[in-house]
């Protein structure tokens, strides 16, 4: 039994080793351990994934290299350490890939790149790869680009191949490449088992959407699931300011969260508008021609609004919590960075919903002192609490709303109010325009969402148009409790 620990930051996957290979095993990883940092944020599961069944056992993998076999420990990479947190999983037990005689055909690099779900997806992905090429996989570098990162000193990461593969990649003597979107896995089969085998090491350079959400053999799914929901970890650090945060929220009574996409850099990227002052659009619109990876630059507002394809604003979903008759003493914790626009933006919700709160103001400037300007960190703990609320709504379906809806119905189904923006819109212009009642507006958003709810439901599929169908991990129905009673959304 062989699994591949390729660690950075630090992986939890659950595997057992036989005392005689963990101690072998240890004594070559020393030379090469670097020390924790406590603010390391992103994540990385670790390897080849092999024989699952028996590998995921009850202790926490702590930075050694996994279960291998003596000659394998001999030539194997070191590898080190992520954390991410998630609490755990209650489905039923997954049928498991059987036991297999485990060959090291190579070394698998990847660069992920996009904000922390979306990487945290692309681990997922890049694991589940990496366990049906039988390859090692190193851990993942961060992507360092984007708009939404980290400062690279507060990710540290220990990247270890075997001296003679590591002097070959400094020689250059391997191959790069961006894997092709929405891949069944027989791609990586046909075409990169080949290359690695060739190379011996081959680095990918985008990880986003790498991995079809449909068509995938059951074990591949619910593999994709035991690393993203058991596996993946925070530090413990962001773990414990997190249950701090839903303690004292807890204190208080139920609360909703609200994933209020409406900071300055979502909307410069998405040109959307709505309610800015003219002096507010030039200077969003300056912004998305400064970041040249930003491919979309002319963008028609008010057409894009029409269409559903904008982030609700704060004055619009005010209207919508109101007309869905959420109680107005509820706590609405806001997941998000700065709100653009600040008060006067955010005054229709707070005049509604008086128990408005984040994180800066349930927190001492104390607490969030190692966090601030740290994007991924501070949505790690709107994760976090995200998961663990009575209520979850976000405001446009990016990554951690996709992500985040997954989790919770794999946590049970709990409640996800899943806004139909376009309808939303259209609503909510009609009556501000005076042409709807506001109990004809309440009563027609109650209708549009009453079977949008987080409940079990089965996945569209879309044939050749894999970005239009539902994402694997906001359904993730091939993990989830009771399958036989997921019906058609």
């Amino acid at each position: 039994m062989v699994c591949k620990a390729a660690m950075g930051i630090k992986a939890a996957a659950k595997l057992r080793c036989p005392p005689s290979v963990a101690a072998a095993a240890r004594s070559r990883l020393t030379p090469w351990m670097l020390r924790a940092t406590t603010t390391v944020l992103l994540w990385t599961c670790v390897v080849q994934l092999t024989a699952v069944g028996n590998t995921w056992g009850p202790r926490v993998l702590k930075g050694w290299p996994s279960c291998r076999t003596a000659r394998e420990a001999a030539a194997a990479a070191a590898a080190t350490t992520t954390r991410l947190a998630m609490p755990e999983p209650v489905v039923e037990k997954a049928a498991l890939p059987p036991k297999r005689i485990y060959r090291n055909n190579g070394y698998l690099m990847v660069s992920c790149n996009g904000g922390l779900n979306q990487m945290r997806a692309a681990i997922c992905d890049m694991v589940v790869i990496a366990r049906y090429l039988n390859v090692t996989l190193i851990v993942p570098e961060l992507d360092k680009t984007s708009f939404w990162n980290d400062p690279r000193d507060e990710v540290r990461i220990l990247r270890e191949l075997p001296p003679r593969i590591k002097r070959r990649v400094e020689l250059g003597k391997f191959h790069t490449m961006p894997p092709i979107s929405w891949s069944d896995i027989s791609y990586y089969h046909k075409q990169i088992l080949p290359l690695i085998q060739k190379y011996k090491v081959v680095h990918l350079n985008r990880t986003d959407a790498r991995l079809a959400n449909n068509g995938l053999h059951l074990e591949i799914q619910r593999l994709r699931c035991r690393v993203n929901y058991a596996a993946l970890k925070f530090t413990p650090q962001i773990e414990e300011l997190g249950k701090r945060v839903i303690r004292i929220l807890r204190q208080n009574g139920p609360f909703l969260v609200l994933h209020l996409r409406y900071e300055m850099d979502m909307l410069a990227f998405s040109g959307c508008t709505q309610g800015c002052t003219p002096k507010e659009a030039e200077e969003l619109t300056r912004m998305r021609y400064a970041y040249p990876w930003w491919k979309e630059k002319v963008i028609n507002s008010f057409v894009k609004r029409k269409d559903g394809l904008c982030p609700l604003t704060p004055e619009e979903i005010a209207l919508v919590l109101r007309a869905l008759d959420i109680d107005q003493n509820m706590q609405i914790y806001i997941a998000a960075g700065e709100i653009y626009g600040g008060k006067r933006r955010m005054a229709s919700l707070t005049s509604a919903y008086p128990n408005v709160v984040r994180k800066e103001t349930l927190l001492e400037p104390s607490d969030l002192m190692f966090f601030q300007n740290h994007s991924s960190q501070m949505a790690a703990l709107d994760y976090l609490v995200s998961l663990e609320s009575d209520i979850f709504v976000p405001t446009y379906d990016g990554n951690m709303a996709k992500v985040v809806e997954g989790h919770r119905r794999y946590m049970g189904f709990k409640k996800t109010i899943l806004l139909d923006r376009k309808l939303i819109v259209e609503l909510v212009d009609q009556y501000t325009s005076g042409s709807l009642r506001w109990d004809e507006f309440s009563s027609l958003i109650k209708a549009v969402h009453a079977n949008r709810m987080g409940s079990a439901a089965t996945r569209t599929v879309i044939p050749d148009r894999p970005k239009e169908e539902d994402y694997f991990y906001a359904n993730p129905q091939e993990c989830l409790r009771d399958p036989n009673l997921l019906r058609t959304s």
